[in-house]
């Protein structure tokens, strides 16, 4: 495992299985810049912008992991409280000097009868 992508879930699961907003804040830059609409750069206001967001509740499921030696590509599952379907999120992470610098993400809404999660081979649940 190449030390960005263990750097990303290791912050990932710190956020959403543990709920340790501090935990995960201590993998994020200062700096931290995301391109995500709605949330704001900066660790503090980003990780605070988290822990009050609906995404702080929900079930993440990760389904695949691309990294090379500073970005890190997670596609996720994600089901917030009161969802059934839930959506595929991907994020893209860019990690320097150990720590995670910038952030961007795509969203979708999982459609019923959708596949988009089948034959992948190697599924797991942050924190299951």
């Amino acid at each position: 495992m190449t030390t960005a992508k263990k750097i990303v879930l290791d912050c990932f699961e710190n956020m959403f299985v543990h709920k340790d907003f501090d935990a995960a804040s201590t993998n994020v830059h200062p700096d931290f810049v995301t391109h995500s609409p709605g949330f704001p750069s900066g660790r503090d206001a980003f990780v605070e912008a988290m822990r009050n967001s609906p995404m702080a509740g929900a079930d993440v499921a990760v389904k695949r992991v691309i990294a090379d030696d500073e970005h890190v590509v997670v596609h996720l599952h994600v089901v917030r409280p009161g969802e059934e379907l839930g959506a595929a999120v991907v994020d893209i992470v860019r990690v320097t000097d150990g720590l995670i610098v910038e952030h961007w993400d795509v969203k979708q809404p999982v459609p019923p009868g959708a596949e988009m999660f089948q034959g992948l081979e190697r599924q797991s649940s942050l924190g299951r």
